[in-house]
């Protein structure tokens, strides 16, 4: 896709990284072998809006979001899923509050051994 092995993304332009997300869509449009066409009339949208994303043009979120549908590439969309995270602190009182140990139940009436 590009020369380059390591992108360093905060270095990067805007137009360049819109430039890259056009690279990225049209190396996988190509390498499923589908013209712009066919893939501009599955994501409803016109062909010369896909051109343009593919060089680096202005367009949408949902555009991108409907050509990523039509190239089965939404999976990449996982960057954006925000995880709960716990803190190291609150798992360490977590784990103080978890019970060690098993209790006698109060008010249970077994005889005593004669041990």
């Amino acid at each position: 896709m590009m020369d380059k092995l390591n992108n360093d993304w905060l270095a990067m332009s805007d137009g360049a990284l819109v430039k890259t997300i056009g690279v990225f869509i049209k190396h996988h449009r190509i390498t499923q072998n589908r013209t712009q066409q066919e893939i501009a009339d599955n994501a409803g949208i016109n062909r010369t809006t896909l051109s343009s994303l593919e060089n680096g043009g202005v367009v949408t979120i949902s555009t991108l979001i409907q050509v990523l549908r039509v190239l089965d590439l939404l999976y990449i969309m996982e960057v954006f899923e925000v995880k709960e995270q716990i803190s190291p602190i609150e798992l360490a009182k977590l784990e103080q509050r978890k019970r060690q140990r098993a209790s006698n139940k109060k008010g249970n009436n077994q005889p005593k051994s004669d041990w």
